[in-house]
């Protein structure tokens, strides 16, 4: 589709206006779609009043709720670049976010978890409190004027989020805006999950994100009226593309069911609000039934949904299927920089698809794997995923070295991944070219002894990686983190290995874990589990 997301929210108000668009079960708050678009309109007209002008940074530091997504449509409505921010950052980390891309304007909740961001922010920019809202100048943060709170209190230099609703006298400049925002223009950016360090802004276009989104909708059959259950994290591509986007493009209702993963407001929400469709990655799921023992639900409306971020082991997928009733429900990859699903599953694939490839390509994408020297290798044989069209990120902010490496000159992005494409299309990912291991000359790919290790009974999950060595260069690593009640020791674990896999596959080191580093979003922080590991070593030497 060739619009904007303002023209798209608009065309979903106009064909289901009294429709439900929005819960947030914890706010206590419904909104149809011509209330959704009324106040993203209200919303927009206001960033304008505040001096913002089309193209300007504006950024949502806040975990799920309504605001965030009100937020998200009147950036889109004014022609404004939304910065999401992660809720987990510290205070350097978002110093860095608002320098970088040089943010005008931040709308950011009182706090979340731990993170009190009105201190935080006011401790960046000690300006702010003897300021005039919308007229800061700070030392740190030269580029922001407008600090914009959700909140019922005032607070000295804020605005309150609910006055900016009422700030513009009138839609007129809103509406002589409008004809100027283009498909094309960059609505978003966002930033790289950080697996591997310092992130980089993937600037995303109006087009990008909102086919992806309605695409995404289709492979997992999303209707008009289907209600969506999002816990995932907004300012991630797969709570605001893959959920937001995607309900919008299809008539169907985002609902979230806390501020913050909350296993038991899942089940809850899936029960009260009769949800046909869940939303998470295997570890959000592993929770939700594990708390389906001792809570119980009605997850009989429930029908599809979208599992992405992660492998899905064989027995976690039966129980999606089994014990949650997503029969069509759907296992998704992609990355930031592609909008971010290039292939995905669809109702109509077995289990064994659903657990070992990542699907199909997407409609209007084109994907290719190569080797070291960029030639397409034959079907069957690991290389480097490619991917062009439409969703390709529009570049890293303000980087175009970083982005050169990354999209080459006939603009195929380079995810990084090893992957394998079967005769039917279907793709696996077997490891990322930087956690591959090269022992002795063997290279080894993590994904199989993960998938392998994955096998015992006893195990839930297991994340491997390659450690220095004199000897060798690289020994093969294992975390582990057992099922719930059961019990293990590293003998066993090699003597499961012992003539079922190469004897140099199998892991040198074996560490019993209670989990993982993660990002928000649920992707194993490699990087940080070798870092560990090399500083036990230089604790012992």
């Amino acid at each position: 589709m060739d619009l904007t997301i303002g023209q798209a929210l608009a065309h979903a108000a106009d064909r289901w206006g009294v429709r439900e668009a929005l819960v947030s079960v914890e706010q206590d708050i419904r909104w149809t779609y011509r209330d959704l678009l009324s106040l993203a309109d209200d919303l927009a007209a206001g960033f304008l009043e505040l001096g913002l002008q089309p193209g300007d940074r504006i950024g949502i530091w806040s975990p799920n709720s309504a605001e965030w997504t009100l937020t998200q449509f009147a950036a889109a409505r004014a022609g404004l670049i939304l910065v999401t921010i992660n809720p987990a950052y510290r205070l350097s980390e978002v110093e860095y976010t608002i320098n970088n891309v040089s943010l005008r304007a931040l709308v950011a909740a009182e706090r979340f978890k731990s993170s009190a961001y009105t201190e935080m922010i006011e401790a960046l920019a000690p300006e702010l409190a003897g300021s005039l809202p919308g007229q800061l100048e700070a030392g740190r943060l030269p580029t922001l004027k407008a600090a914009i709170l959700i909140t019922k209190e005032q607070r000295p230099g804020w605005f309150r989020f609910d006055d900016l609703l009422s700030l513009a006298p009138s839609l007129d400049r809103l509406r002589a805006i409008e004809p100027e925002i283009r498909p094309d223009d960059a609505v978003n950016i966002q930033f790289t999950s950080g697996t591997t360090g310092l992130p980089k802004g993937a600037t995303l276009s109006h087009r990008s994100i909102l086919n992806n989104g309605y695409f995404v909708g289709n492979a997992m059959g999303l209707i008009s009226g289907d209600r969506i259950c999002i816990p995932v994290p907004l300012y991630h591509c797969f709570g605001m593309v893959m959920g937001n986007l995607a309900a919008i493009t299809h008539g169907s209702v985002m609902i979230y069911p806390s501020s913050a993963f909350d296993p038991a407001a899942v089940l809850r929400t899936v029960t009260e609000e009769r949800c046909t469709a869940l939303y998470g990655v295997p570890t959000m799921f592993i929770a939700v039934l594990a708390r389906l023992e001792t809570d119980g639900a009605d997850t009989s409306y429930l029908r599809t949904g979208c599992m992405a971020g992660a492998l899905c082991p064989e027995p976690l997928m039966r129980d999606v299927v089994d014990r949650l009733n997503m029969h069509d429900v759907t296992i998704a990859y992609g990355m930031t920089e592609t909008s971010p699903v290039s292939f995905q599953t669809v109702p109509g694939d077995s289990i064994e698809r659903r657990t070992t490839t990542i699907g199909q390509v997407q409609p209007h994408l084109e994907c290719k794997i190569i080797d070291a020297d960029g030639a397409i290798v034959p079907r069957g044989t690991p290389g480097e995923l490619c991917t062009r069209g439409y969703s390709v990120m529009l570049g890293y902010w303000n980087d175009p070295v970083k982005t050169a490496v990354a999209i080459d000159a006939d603009g195929w992005m380079h995810s990084g991944d090893l992957a394998v494409l079967d005769d039917a299309g279907y793709g696996s990912i077997v490891g990322r070219i930087k956690d591959m291991i090269i022992r002795g000359g063997e290279n080894i790919y993590p994904r199989e002894i993960e998938d392998f290790l994955r096998q015992h009974p006893a195990v839930e999950d297991v994340s491997v990686v390659g450690v220095p060595d004199m000897r060798m260069g690289e020994e093969v690593c294992a975390w582990i983190k057992l099922r719930a009640g059961r019990s293990l020791i590293e003998d066993e674990v090699r003597a499961f290995c012992a003539d079922r896999i190469s004897h140099y596959k199998i892991p040198r080191f074996i560490r019993i874990v209670d989990a993982f580093p993660t990002t928000v979003t649920g992707k194993v922080q490699k990087y940080l589990i070798r870092q560990a590991m090399v500083e036990e070593f230089e604790g012992l030497s």
